[in-house]
């Protein structure tokens, strides 16, 4: 049996949140454990450790992924971006803000995941209606809200993109 002072481990370059980095990982540990536990970046909860709760929900060179089912040492030489990136686009501020202001977080825990989601569906299919949001975030569990003041929350952020708030932003 090893233990982690002998586990095999791995340099690991990868940009996190727009930061270069170089950290000396175990071969063993995952994603969203690197993420808070070497980097400091709370946000992405572990839930399930399956990849079926989303609460680990994180983007990989901008594919969303379930940062629990991802090792640490297959993002080296990628990009990882969190919801706790300095520099938000104003997409993923709209979906925080609509999410404050359709009470769209209630215990807060999935709320990361959650937002990382909505901002994939924003990108990726800004003509989505009520019942495609719901759809595509049933794939990030929340047991507080019932998913109405999420999926308010997200077509809210879409409607703002039809109206062509977005316009000057480069395309996703």
């Amino acid at each position: 049996m090893t233990t982690p002072t002998d586990a095999p481990t791995r340099r690991l370059h990868v940009e996190v949140n727009g930061t270069p980095l170089v950290r000396e990982v175990e071969c063993r540990k995952h994603l969203v454990d690197f993420l808070r536990e070497d980097c400091g970046l709370k946000g992405s909860h572990l839930g399930c450790e399956h990849g079926i709760c989303g609460a680990c929900t994180v983007r990989l060179d901008g594919a969303i992924v379930r940062g629990c089912l991802v090792l640490a040492a297959q993002a080296d030489g990628r990009r990882v971006e969190t919801v706790e990136t300095p520099t938000p686009s104003p997409r993923l501020k709209a979906l925080q803000d609509a999410f404050v202001e359709h009470n769209a977080l209630q215990c807060g825990y999935c709320t990361p995941g959650m937002l990382m989601a909505a901002l994939d569906l924003v990108e990726r299919r800004p003509g989505a209606d009520r019942a495609q949001v719901r759809a595509w975030m049933s794939g990030n569990y929340c047991r507080c809200t019932g998913y109405h003041a999420i999926v308010d929350a997200v077509c809210a952020v879409l409607a703002q993109q039809a109206a062509g708030r977005f316009a000057g932003e480069a395309a996703p």
